[in-house]
């Protein structure tokens, strides 16, 4: 476990970097665990993340499918967004735990 210092709030992290306690987050949370990936957000980020964060505390699976119907982007935009594992990095960016569907 690690800590990251953002905006003057420590947070925790696992090996991984997922945020552990998810009532942490908020927009600047989001963008200090994006830089430490080596990705800077913008609006359309910052949109899909809180699409997740409402889709996951529905209590929904979350997956790349469902992101790419949600109306915010399609599945392209979404890889485009965050490469290398889109659903992976940004559920990390979310605050969310890492999702069963990754490895």
């Amino acid at each position: 476990m690690k800590e990251l210092d953002i905006a003057g709030v420590t947070v925790k992290l696992d090996d991984e970097g997922y945020l552990i306690d998810s009532s942490q987050w908020n927009v600047d949370i989001a963008k200090g665990i994006a830089t430490q990936s080596g990705l800077e957000l913008t609006d359309k980020h910052i949109e899909v993340l809180k699409y997740l964060r409402d889709t996951f505390n529905a209590g929904e699976t979350l997956t790349i499918r469902k992101v790419g119907k949600s109306g915010i982007v399609n599945i392209k935009e979404f890889y485009k967004l965050f490469p290398k594992g889109p659903l992976k990095l940004s559920s990390k960016c979310a605050g969310l735990p890492k999702p069963t569907s990754c490895v």
